[in-house]
């Protein structure tokens, strides 16, 4: 099983209270604004600490209240994607992927840089600024760094948003790639119905 995720956790006035299991390859989170979705990545990932619950991936236990657990974010190695990207405005994009790469031990890589560079087709941007690149440019560069960072597992917070028509197919593309070539699974959160059809085995509608 790929994504066990059970976890009760107060946000604002109303109550997050999630229950599902998923074995596939991507999964997508789906409903309106403000149901909950990114609070439930982050607490996947560990930057949120549920109420209650329990969370595993392939059968790795992040988080359990009755027994004791809840691994700091470093050790439960989510390759976390935002929404908004988040590279470091003064890195270059060859230095922004490398700081992924710096948070993996050598004997859990399992990609190398060039190997992203080339998968993901951004080679010609190692030298660019972040301010230079276009929303799809700085998605990929992103997915990149979570890449290398040596992931258990992939988070994608809306990877489409704002993007225009052919930047948004170029990346379901990639993340098409990354879902069938890649042996890692992913949990994607998305408002769009066509988007989740086209990608996810399984899709969780949160209300």
């Amino acid at each position: 099983m790929f994504f066990e995720i059970a976890f009760r956790r107060q946000l604002g006035e109303r109550e997050i209270a999630l229950d599902f299991q998923s074995d596939a390859r991507l999964t997508a989170l789906t409903g309106p604004s403000g149901v909950g979705k990114t609070t439930t990545l982050n607490c996947i990932a560990g930057l949120v600490r549920p109420q209650s619950g329990r969370i595993a991936v392939a059968n790795y236990v992040l988080f359990d209240s009755e027994k004791g657990i809840d691994l700091p974010p470093e050790q439960r190695r989510a390759g976390y994607v935002f929404q908004d990207g988040r590279l470091f405005p003064h890195l270059k994009v060859a230095a922004n992927l490398a700081y992924g790469e710096k948070f993996a031990p050598p004997a859990d890589r399992w990609i190398t840089s060039a190997e992203v560079t080339e998968f993901l087709g951004i080679s010609h941007l190692l030298n660019r600024w972040p301010a230079t690149l276009s929303g799809g440019e700085m998605r990929r560069v992103a997915i990149g760094r979570a890449l290398l960072a040596a992931p258990r597992f992939l988070l994608l917070d809306e990877p489409l948003s704002s993007l225009d028509a052919a930047r948004a197919e170029d990346l379901q593309r990639l993340i098409e790639r990354i879902r069938d070539e890649l042996a890692i699974p992913i949990l994607l959160v998305s408002h769009s119905r066509a988007e989740v059809e086209r990608l996810a085995g399984q899709v969780v509608t949160m209300g």
